[in-house]
């Protein structure tokens, strides 16, 4: 008991008792505050402060048990100012006031109203007022209290995290964890036994047990087999109240399942295999399966197959393994051949990929077997003894020559007759012939290497008994050329020469030696001719002042020789044509080509490059005018060997003339071309020195040009009319 000061609005002195009281359980009943009743005193305009003597609520702690439906006094609260008399009545306020629980408004009871639920609400917590009936006035501050709900074993087990689902691997040790299961109790575990649980097995056993009071399963039985059995299943029982009786209980079941080791090895089920495979099957064939069982699967049952060592069957045939079944697949890997080997054996090998030294020793994870493959006779077609057959003959060869011999066997055993013939569709000339008795090829009409210089043809080789059959070979027969074919101009040429032109520096310009098949010089004044030791010549003019009034068209007999043995040749003619060329130095009615040949060996002349040059007036030392000369069509392939086309085109020097002296040498020559002629000794020096000059310069490439002087003429006194005269012009072509 203690006294505190208040202030007072009224006279005298209200004492008012706290009492503090401890609810065993750790409920605290007291009275939170007395502010409130001063507070109101003080709004009345209190000014004095008197002490008064505190009082307090009293009552016992309070406990409801719950799923009890009856209505029934559960405790008393009450004031110590209270002295019967009824001047003070109560009221409850809080949770479940006036719906759970109601209070005497006399004595201060508490009734419950209804059956309680701990699993849903534990405690509730109320407030107690005492009211001074006559002025409503509180006559002990509002006081906040708990009641508790008391448990009782209402509530079973329940298993948490269900279904169980486990695996362990084959062969595990005693005291492998398998799972853990855990189960919960909504009754209070601090009241009583009430959710106290242990674990038990129903089912499982001798296999798996389960510790009482964690739930954790283990396994109690040695080196259980997968192969044996796969899966187990495990029934656990949770009790609560210790196990007691009287109390609750549930189960659930766990799914244990074994997973696989590698603790068996691959064993064939049969100790010879026997397969028979026909001669002719083609190579990569199935000739058979074979299958070593394993008890394991997954990657613990993949094996290998392998044939031993032997070198004959192991090149003859092949086995793989089969990643879908786990077969060894027997392939052909060789052609077979029943005359040469009827049978074969071997001995086939599987093992484990992936051992596991905890089971079994490592040369236990093999197994073997014999194999047996028998080759069945088959009626083959006859085999040609080489694949292909190539000769070559000449083509003057007399008729009935014989070119070559084919040759088939029948590789059966009992070796047919074979007969010959040739395919009529492959040989359609019908050249040549072949004895159907020993396949010897003949020529049947004669041959010409320029018509077919080559002929194929398909022979057949047929059995005469038993099935007919047959088989080809491809025949290339090469017909040789002889020098039989006189050499010939390639094409009708028509070259010509410029009149009224002038000879510049060089007759032909560029390294053209020939081997002159025929002296030219001797016998025709106007031209001469070179070889160009390539299959083509070139024609250069001797003099210059060609003009049409004097000649339009000059004859040149030229003698054509190859090198052949015997050596042959022909004569033809080449008619050159004087023309009145443009002045670019071209001629508006034909054309200047470099001349083939065909029909010749290597080495002869096939063709002949027109070079017409005039000769320009005397002291003349620079070119007047250029022409280049091209080759314009492909040479023809004749002989023995290729013969190639070439541009037959003249030199042309490096330097460059200047302006000044191209308009000072032009003057000249026009002053004194009345003086000099084509053939006046220095001008023909004058194309020697340039000859010489274009020879040895070693800076001058050969740019395979064709270079061409003309010679204007004797001129005039009207001056000259030729382009000529412009220098510009001039110094573009040079």
């Amino acid at each position: 008991m203690h006294a505190r000061t208040v202030k007072m609005s009224t006279p005298g002195v209200l004492a008012v008792v706290t009492v503090f009281s401890m609810i065993p359980g750790g409920l605290l009943s007291d009275i939170r505050d007395t502010q409130g009743l001063e507070g109101q005193q003080l709004a009345r305009g209190s000014t004095v402060l008197h002490h008064r003597q505190k009082r307090g609520w009293i009552w016992k702690q309070l406990f409801v048990q719950e799923e009890d439906p009856t209505s029934q006094i559960i405790g008393q609260v009450k004031s110590d100012s209270d002295r019967g008399t009824f001047t003070i009545k109560y009221r409850l306020s809080g949770e479940g006031a006036g719906d759970v629980f109601k209070i005497d408004e006399n004595s201060g009871e508490i009734w419950t109203l209804k059956k309680l639920d701990r699993e849903k609400k534990a405690f509730y917590v109320l407030q107690a007022h005492a009211i001074n009936t006559r002025t409503e006035e509180p006559v002990e501050p509002q006081s906040e209290f708990i009641i508790k709900v008391q448990d009782i074993n209402d509530n079973a087990p329940q298993f948490l995290n269900e279904p169980y689902v486990s695996s362990i691997p084959e062969m595990s040790p005693v005291g492998t964890t398998v799972a853990q299961v855990t189960a919960t109790d909504a009754d209070d575990p601090m009241f009583g036994n009430n959710a106290k649980l242990i674990y038990s097995i129903l089912q499982g056993e001798p296999y798996f047990s389960v510790q009482p009071k964690t739930g954790i399963i283990v396994t109690s039985w040695a080196d259980m087999n997968r192969e044996a059995r796969e899966e187990y299943l495990v029934v656990v029982q949770v009790k609560d109240m210790l196990g007691l009786s009287g109390g609750y209980s549930s189960s659930t079941t766990v799914t244990v399942t074994l997973t696989d080791v590698n603790d068996n090895a691959p064993t064939f089920q049969q100790h010879v295999y026997t397969f028979a495979l026909p001669e002719n099957a083609a190579v990569g064939t199935t000739v058979g399966r074979i299958m070593a069982e394993d008890g394991d699967i997954g990657s613990n049952a993949k094996m290998t197959y392998r044939l031993e060592d032997d070198l004959i069957e192991s090149s003859t045939f092949i086995i793989e393994t089969d990643p879908v079944t786990q077969e060894g697949v027997i392939l052909l890997g060789m052609p077979l051949d029943y005359e040469s080997k009827r049978r074969y054996m071997m001995v086939a090998e599987a093992s484990n990929n992936h051992p596991d030294t905890r089971f079994l020793p490592l040369d236990e994870f093999s197994d073997r077997t014999t194999l047996k493959i028998f080759v069945e006779d088959v009626d083959e077609p006859p085999v040609f003894f080489s694949a292909v057959y190539e000769w070559k003959i000449p083509e003057n060869a007399a008729v009935g020559t014989v070119v070559g011999t084919v040759s088939a066997r029948d590789t059966d055993t009992v070796k047919n007759p074979i007969r010959y013939s040739i395919d009529k569709k492959t040989d359609a000339t019908n050249a040549f012939k072949i004895d159907p008795n020993n396949g010897t090829i003949a020529i049947a009409k004669a041959l010409d290497r320029e018509t077919a210089d080559w002929h194929n043809m398909s022979v057949e080789a047929k059995e005469t008994m038993q099935n007919h059959l047959s088989s080809s070979v491809v025949v290339f027969i090469t017909v040789l050329d002889v020098n039989d074919n006189v050499p010939r101009l390639a094409r009708d040429y028509q070259p010509y020469i410029c009149e009224g032109t002038q000879a510049g520096e060089d007759l032909l310009c560029g390294n053209v030696i020939i081997k002159k098949c025929f002296n030219m010089e001797r016998i025709n004044p106007n031209f001469t001719i070179r070889d160009n030791q390539d299959n083509t010549a070139g024609i250069v003019a001797r003099r210059s002042t060609f003009t049409r009034k004097d000649q339009t068209q000059y004859l040149l007999p030229v003698v054509l020789t190859d090198s052949g043995t015997p050596a042959l040749s022909s004569t033809t003619t080449l008619t050159i044509g004087v023309c009145s060329c443009l002045p670019a130095g071209h001629c508006p009615t034909a054309g200047v080509e470099a001349l083939a040949l065909s029909g010749f060996s290597m080495q002869t002349l096939i063709g002949i490059l027109v070079c017409l040059v005039t000769l320009t007036g005397k002291l003349m030392t620079k070119p007047a005018m250029l022409t280049l000369l091209r080759e314009q069509e492909p040479v023809k392939t004749v002989g023995k060997e290729d013969k190639r086309s070439f541009s037959i085109l003249c030199h042309m020097e490096d330097r460059k003339l200047r302006r000044e002296e191209v308009r000072a040498s032009i003057r000249m020559s026009l002053r004194e071309s009345h003086l000099i002629g084509p053939e006046d000794e220095v001008f023909r020096q004058f194309i020697l020195d340039r000859l010489a000059e274009a020879d040895q310069d070693p800076y001058v490439p050969p740019f395979d040009c064709l270079r061409t002087y003309a010679y204007e003429g004797s001129g005039s006194s009207s001056g000259s009319l030729s382009s000529l005269d412009s220098c510009d012009l001039l110094y573009n072509f040079l």
